[in-house]
């Protein structure tokens, strides 16, 4: 469906509204209920099947998400990357250490990671603290990246005005001239990173707003089980 320009509105709020939303499968057939048998006990186990789906239906970029911080006063702060891995241990993203997400993260190691597949109408929450990974997985990383993306990666200052552009196409050129002579090698600022959630909350749309939530929540140790989940009310 189409929405009318701007134009034939009396106020952008009319014309926001008039936006389509998604589309979505009943919810009771969208997300299993804590007490089902199909949902599992594990939410990476419940990411992995919708991801799955979702590269199957289609979606554009599954793998993109918001990554959420906090900079040093507190103040939230949020940008749109892409998903690397996903591990027993989390969620993993990677960025260079002197860029400013990195910084927050050093001075407040929690995040928040957010998918929307807006084509299914399903949106995946995970939240936690943020843990540095280690050399090998930080420099597998950034040797699986193209040869224009890892010199981009190391010749930029990530965030810092940027006065002439040319003087960051020349940065970009001689670092891939560096990269093709050295196909091994990784700056030392290249950082991977893992959200270790404590909470993973699942959402499936209804047009209606009948919305479906389930949150896992990671138990105490001495528990039985490792993760609790609870569904929500929309």
């Amino acid at each position: 469906m189409t929405v009318p320009s701007r134009a034939s509105f009396p106020d952008t709020r009319s014309w926001i509204r008039a936006f389509p939303g998604a589309r979505a499968s009943p919810p009771r057939t969208g997300l299993p209920m804590p007490g089902d048998r199909e949902l599992p006990a594990d939410p990476v186990a419940l990411f992995l099947s919708w991801l799955e789906e979702a590269a199957a239906a289609g979606v554009v970029e599954p793998h993109v998400a918001t990554l959420s911080t906090v900079d040093a006063a507190g103040v939230p702060d949020a940008r749109t990357l892409l998903l690397k891995d996903v591990t027993a241990r989390g969620w993993w993203f990677s960025t260079d250490l002197r860029s400013p997400k990195a910084r927050q993260l050093l001075a407040n190691p929690t995040a928040a990671l957010t998918f929307y597949w807006r084509e299914q109408g399903r949106q995946v929450r995970v939240r936690g603290r943020v843990e540095r990974g280690d050399a090998e997985v930080s420099g597998r990383d950034f040797r699986d990246r193209s040869v224009t993306a890892r010199a981009v990666a190391a010749a930029s200052r990530q965030s810092e005005i940027l006065t002439d552009i040319a003087e960051y196409d020349d940065a970009v050129g001689a670092a891939v001239s560096e990269v093709e002579a050295d196909p091994s090698s990784v700056p030392g600022t290249w950082q991977a990173w893992c959200v270790v959630p404590d909470a993973v909350e699942f959402w499936h749309a209804d047009p209606d707003r009948r919305h479906l939530r389930v949150r896992y929540r990671r138990t105490p140790p001495h528990e039985a089980v490792r993760w609790r989940p609870d569904a929500l009310w929309p």
